[in-house]
């Protein structure tokens, strides 16, 4: 059984779930707002709301259930595998494939081909085991996972504090007249469709930093990097400065390019940087654009 934690609110302030996506614990936020709905963490030994508002003297225990055996069939789906060692794996993911199962969606996943390949961590719920962080399904590029929960730990601690380098490569709408600049604005789910996110004040903290790599007529390519990782954070930021990455059908309205039949955004998370959690070498990784994001390009003309 794991372990159970407790913390101690001093002079923490804020909704208990905020509290606690800052605490240094390896879940993820939505596992622990289900927790909290179920029971699982209380607060003085009582049920709260995740809206609990700590003050000082409370107390926060979180107790871990029991890992069940996850029910995800492993399948024998191929993958791109960059990297693999005792501890983690990168992977490239393909345009379209989603990351993890859920409800009304259990195969057919990134997750379903990696319990095929190898074991998994455990620690992030039965739907995500070995998921450290998630790139969209429509989006393609460098993921890392998990093979055990001290390395999900480890990782999971890296990307809290911003120790991993993510840099994305994001084919937007319009042309930009500065080089390179800096999105600051807050996330949070959006207010009317709850499958969307937006920028909103009060929402959670959003920092997204970009270069323009080549300008062409009536778009750019950018060089973008992540200094936090909300909910399709580049996807918002760039909608929200006016710039949307060609092909979201969500926040972009589905922007597409003359003669070119886009399955989803041209956005490649394109290199990925870690510590190896038992050696701390440092890892970089990098993938080359797909093929359909390159073909996309060449129906552009440049800017010279």
């Amino acid at each position: 059984m794991a372990e159970k934690i407790t913390i101690n609110i001093k002079e923490q302030q804020g909704r208990l779930d905020a509290i606690l996506a800052k605490e240094d614990i390896p879940y993820s936020r939505t596992v622990l707002a289900d927790w909290i709905q179920d029971g699982t963490v209380l607060v003085n030994q009582k049920k709260v709301k995740r809206s609990y508002k700590v003050v000082s003297g409370d107390t926060v225990t979180l107790t871990p259930p029991e890992v069940q055996n996850t029910a995800i069939v492993a399948e024998d789906i191929p993958l791109s595998i960059v990297y693999e060692d005792n501890d983690l794996i990168v992977v490239n993911k393909p345009q379209g494939m989603v990351v993890h199962p859920a409800a009304g969606h259990t195969s057919g996943t990134l997750v379903n081909a990696l319990l095929y390949h190898a074991p998994l961590s455990t620690i992030n719920g039965e739907f995500r085991p070995g998921i450290v962080h998630r790139i969209d399904r429509d989006t393609s590029g460098l993921l890392m996972v998990a093979k055990n929960d001290e390395a999900h730990q480890a990782l999971s601690a890296q990307l809290k504090d911003h120790k991993n380098q993510r840099i994305y490569y994001a084919l937007v709408r319009g042309e930009f007249t500065e080089e390179s600049g800096t999105i600051n604005a807050p996330i949070a789910r959006h207010k009317v469709d709850r499958k969307k996110q937006a920028v909103q004040s009060g929402g959670r903290e959003a920092i997204t930093h970009f270069e323009v790599l080549k300008r062409y007529v009536g778009y750019t390519l950018l060089k973008v990097q992540l200094e936090t990782g909300r909910t399709h954070q580049i996807r918002v930021h760039m909608t929200y400065i006016g710039h949307p990455v060609v092909g979201d059908p969500v926040y972009g309205s589905a922007q597409k390019l003359p003669g070119v039949n886009l399955e989803g955004q041209l956005l490649h998370a394109k290199t990925l940087s870690l510590i190896q959690p038992k050696t701390h070498e440092e890892l970089t990784f990098n993938s080359p654009l797909p093929a359909y994001f390159e073909a996309a390009l060449d129906t552009l003309t440049p800017i010279i």
